[in-house]
């Protein structure tokens, strides 16, 4: 068996290619720590890896984020060796089909309840959107549409595409220009966070003030 790995425009994120199907028609799936990755044992041994942060399942490749302390030149034998070990032994990628099923996407599906116009957007972002952000290795997932306010669509990035520098470039001028071009109600799009990634954002930014602060004393 032959994994390829290709870079992504997250220098901290891979997209590994088994050659097989991952989650084929299914759909994606992501795991942010090892709480959510209990639904795959193979997610679990993956976030063992010292300075893996994130796994994302995509139909055939696996998208894995490291922090920045750690080389890939360490990090990439490990991943080679959990994926080759999995992907030889045709073990299950979920611990059961429930597990599997709710990890698909239903962000996109089209409910009797949408309007035309929130139609419209899932339909740009399943089909347009993406597509094109799945081969830099990530997703994105639909969020919501202030149909009767702002015109603000909102939407989460995943996988590679997740705190990458170029992820706000790629909603602005991606995202947003081609959606207000076919749907002219919808006025911009912005990025939500999850609870957590706020808390941790937000403590990254006073540990930068902390140290701002002892540096010009």
């Amino acid at each position: 068996m032959f994994i390829q790995t290709e870079t992504t425009p997250n220098e901290d994120s891979l997209k590994f290619i088994p050659g097989a199907p991952v989650m084929g028609e299914q759909g994606t799936a992501e795991f942010v720590d090892t709480r959510t990755a209990l639904a795959s044992p193979l997610a679990v041994r993956l976030m063992g890896v010292e300075g893996v942060t994130n796994i994302f399942y995509g139909p055939d490749f696996i998208s894995v984020s490291k922090d920045s302390e750690h080389p890939w030149s360490i990090i990439k034998p490990e991943v080679y060796s959990i994926l080759m070990e999995h992907f030889s032994s045709g073990q299950p990628l979920f611990r059961s089909a429930e597990e599997r099923e709710k990890a698909g996407p239903q962000d996109t599906r089209i409910l009797d309840t949408d309007s035309e116009t929130v139609a419209m957007i899932k339909e740009l972002l399943d089909t347009r959107v993406r597509p094109a952000i799945m081969e830099d290795g990530g997703d994105i997932e639909y969020r919501g549409f202030d149909e009767e306010g702002s015109g603000i669509v909102q939407v989460k990035l995943k996988g590679s595409c997740r705190g990458c520098d170029s992820s706000t470039v790629t909603l602005k001028s991606g995202i947003e220009r081609m959606l207000m071009h076919y749907i002219p109600e919808v006025k911009g799009v912005e990025q939500v966070l999850d609870p957590e990634e706020e808390i941790s954002l937000n403590e990254f930014s006073k540990l930068e003030k902390k140290l701002s602060s002892k540096d010009s004393r």
